[in-house]
């Protein structure tokens, strides 16, 4: 029987996944949109879910709550000031699992796991703009060194 198993355990240690937990939480906050694989999907979406909702009492035992679980005060304040005013409106149901074929290596199946109404821009906040004055730059300090 399998009374009080809450959720799955990913054939991982209880502090392993704790640590998964986390990070994959901060990620999806940061960037909105994750690739990961189905059973870690499925695993994360009641939690991101519960994360919302926590961001929409305003609060300070809320905000210490948010802070103990995501261990990042950046993400704390995107879910309490961004995440938790765009789903006022909604009562449940923040986060979406789209089937995404199967990994290449491990035939493991994929999922992208996404807030529903989205940035699209929240994706590329990481990534480094290519700044043209810079490289135009180089270009003539090579010149320069070269003659």
């Amino acid at each position: 029987m399998r009374h009080g198993m809450a959720n799955k355990k990913l054939n991982r240690t209880s502090e392993h996944r704790k640590a998964l937990l986390m990070n994959m939480l901060n990620s999806l906050v940061k960037y909105e949109q994750i690739k990961t694989t189905l059973p870690k999907a499925k695993f994360l979406k009641p939690q991101a879910d519960k994360l919302i909702t926590l961001g929409k009492k305003d609060s300070l035992q809320t905000s210490k709550l948010l802070n103990s679980q995501l261990q990042d005060s950046k993400s704390a304040n995107k879910v309490k000031k961004t995440l938790s005013k765009r789903y006022e409106k909604r009562k449940g149901g923040y986060t979406r699992i789209i089937k995404a074929g199967f990994r290449y290596g491990d035939n493991a199946p994929m999922a992208i796991i996404e807030f529903v109404d989205r940035d699209v821009e929240a994706k590329r906040i990481d990534k480094k703009k290519k700044d043209p004055a810079k490289e135009t730059g180089k270009v003539e300090q090579k010149k320069v060194a070269s003659v």
